[in-house]
């Protein structure tokens, strides 16, 4: 099976820099998968973000989209990529145009690429707010006039509206209080199965990652040192970065 995204031998370099930002970094996800990219601030994980996003070009190596190398110039190529791959960040309020109402910050997507109009744009970002646990009547509010939560889910909302295949999220849920992290997980956990959706998620807590990916990816400088099946990586993690990072967790007493 050819994977919806690819990063081959990719290393990218900060202009002026000796080292770079990632390096040799080879992963592939499989459509319908989940991915968590985990480590240390600054061990690269929002950097391959970006290039999974096509937001970056690698320095050396390729990102494919559907076995394509993708290129920034091809534009049919990135229509149908921006259709099929959606991002959701970590900061839900300086992600949301505070000087929209919630409708046309869900609808853009729809618009934006094409995908329908004004008018017909707005009955699917009401069924998309509904769907993220919201009531239409939202479309006429502000991002300001809702919760840290409620404006996460309005992020989600807008990512989901043009039924993606893809989600990149950004430590979605890191910006919340622990109750409401829990209600979003489950959300993504719910779109993840009724869509299909492929996952491909930058986090910090392990405990979101054990939850919600099948595969882990752990980086360290730049490099991914360890990667495979959610349950062996966290579980069983073989390279001695990823058992530090393990260990660090706080646990309870005894």
């Amino acid at each position: 099976m050819t994977p919806v995204l690819e990063l081959k031998d990719v290393t990218l370099r900060h202009r002026g820099a000796a080292a770079g930002a990632v390096q040799d970094v080879t992963l592939a996800v499989e459509s319908g998968q989940s991915l968590a990219l985990v480590g240390e601030s600054g061990a690269g994980k929002t950097t391959l973000l970006r290039l999974l996003l096509g937001l970056s070009r690698p320095t050396t190596g390729s990102v494919r989209f559907d076995g394509a190398d993708l290129s920034l110039r091809d534009r049919e190529q990135m229509r149908r990529f921006r259709r099929s791959v959606q991002c959701v960040f970590q900061d839900p309020y300086s992600s949301l145009d505070p000087r929209r109402r919630v409708g046309a910050i869900v609808a853009e997507p729809l618009r934006s690429l094409g995908i329908d109009t004004r008018s017909g744009a707005m009955p699917k970002a009401a069924a998309a707010l509904e769907r993220v646990g919201l009531p239409a009547e939202a479309l006429h509010r502000y991002p300001h006039e809702f919760s840290g939560g409620q404006r996460q889910r309005i992020a989600i909302a807008r990512a989901v509206v043009c039924h993606p295949r893809v989600l990149l999220a950004d430590e979605p849920v890191s910006a919340l209080d622990v109750t409401t992290r829990v209600k979003v997980v489950d959300l993504l956990a719910e779109l993840k199965q009724e869509q299909g959706l492929t996952l491909v998620m930058v986090s910090h807590d392990l405990s979101v990652v054990a939850s919600l990916c099948e595969r882990t990816a752990v980086l360290e400088r730049g490099h991914v040192v360890e990667q495979g099946d959610t349950r062996q990586v966290l579980g069983r993690p073989e390279h001695p970065y990823t058992r530090r990072l393990i260990d660090s967790v706080p646990r309870l007493p005894a």
